[in-house]
């Protein structure tokens, strides 16, 4: 699975990313490399929390 992922710089120096698809996750490092790498993680965690949920409301 793939997803657009927006890169910019933030006024701290740092660079934040966001994927417009999974709302509400978002990352930030020091450096380019380090805040995709982030956002790949946070995608993962936001995916698996989301089938977690749903599963969670098709039991109760």
């Amino acid at each position: 699975m793939r997803f657009k992922v927006v890169l910019e710089p933030s006024v701290d120096g740092d660079y934040a990313v966001h994927v417009p698809a999974l709302r509400g996750c978002h990352t930030q490092r020091e450096t380019i490399e380090e805040a995709l790498e982030n956002a790949k993680d946070a995608m993962v965690t936001y995916l698996l929390t989301a089938e977690e949920l749903a599963k969670a409301e098709k039991y109760t």
